[in-house]
């Protein structure tokens, strides 16, 4: 037997009965001949992690545009971060945590620069509307690899879709990642606003601190231990900690994500993202050639949505300020 073989085995051995076996995937578009050594799902993994798409992550914002330190979140740390406790809930309910561990690395590829200040232009203006989880299946499935896509397995990229709003995921893998991106988000962002003046450790209500600790590490544990105590043939939490989790989202949004300290440049941010969506479908040619190729083959609106989505802010910066911002002149 082949090392994958071997493993995949191994999991019909010890994984629950409704965990997803790999040997049981839909399999990819294109056919691809086994890994010796990787199992399919392992392999969507290593793909993720080595695409372009993955690596731009680092500079696209998670809440706080552009901050100043080393030390707040990005869209990357974050996928990381739900990619951790994803990894966690599904080796406690004994579920594949290979495929849990792809659909969380891949999940937010399709976002936007400027988090979802970008998104929110993006839907307005694209006469396709804009979804960054449908834009994240775009990713892998046409517009990574020279146009290619990564050629992922039916199960990641049916749990990349869903990991948002809308339908559940088709498997329970899925559906973890689903709590894992709510619970990841909502504990760093309070980290990040405290870390930023937006809050004070103080400010949390005492309700809160009392039912699921004082710190970011107890909040986790607290609602990582909810779903892993009250999930079987479902992924679920329990009512109380269903309740305390949409009460304190509730107060994020009063106190942070509606915050006009915290969100002072983002009126700015979606500004950029906008004149740059009408010069480029006013411009088509000034885009690149790949995207040209995608205008050729669907429309302006979706090539120029495809660009723009695909900038960290970095990019979106930079080029704003190539078309837009006028150079001094010299000899």
């Amino acid at each position: 037997m082949t090392i994958r073989e071997q493993t995949e085995q191994l999991e019909r051995q010890r994984l629950s009965p409704w965990a997803m076996q790999v040997t049981e995937t839909k399999g990819r578009e294109r056919y691809t001949p086994p890994c010796p050594i990787r199992t399919e799902y392992q392999r969507d993994r290593d793909r993720i992690i080595h695409c372009k798409s993955f690596r731009r992550l680092m500079n696209k914002t998670q809440v706080f545009l552009s901050p100043e330190g080393d030390h707040y979140r990005t869209r990357l740390t974050h996928t990381l971060e739900v990619c951790q406790i994803a990894r966690t809930i599904a080796r406690a309910l004994h579920l594949n945590e290979d495929l849990t561990e792809a659909i969380a690395l891949g999940h937010d590829l399709g976002h936007t620069p400027f988090g979802h200040a970008g998104e929110e232009v993006l839907a307005q203006v694209c006469p396709h509307g804009f979804v960054h989880a449908a834009q994240s299946v775009r990713v892998v499935e046409v517009l990574e690899n020279g146009g290619q896509g990564l050629n992922l397995t039916w199960e990641v990229r049916d749990g990349i879709r869903c990991h948002s709003h809308g339908s559940q995921a088709a498997t329970l893998e899925g559906r973890v990642v689903r709590y894992a991106d709510k619970i990841a988000y909502m504990n760093h962002d309070i980290d990040d606003a405290i870390r930023a003046g937006v809050l004070s450790h103080e400010d949390i209500p005492e309700k809160f601190r009392r039912e699921l600790g004082e710190t970011k590490s107890e909040r986790i544990t607290a609602f990582v231990t909810a779903v892993v105590e009250n999930s079987g043939q479902e992924i679920a939490m329990d009512q109380k900690h269903q309740a305390l989790y949409d009460e304190l989202r509730s107060f994020m949004f009063e106190r942070v994500y509606t915050n006009p300290v915290a969100k002072k440049e983002e009126g700015k941010a979606k500004e950029v993202v906008r004149q740059l969506y009408q010069y480029f479908t006013a411009h088509p040619n000034k885009m690149p050639e790949e995207y040209r190729r995608i205008m050729e083959q669907t429309d302006v609106h979706r090539a120029v949505c495809d660009y723009i989505s695909g900038m960290s802010d970095r990019y979106c910066i930079a080029m704003f300020e190539e078309i837009f911002v006028p150079k001094s002149w010299g000899l």
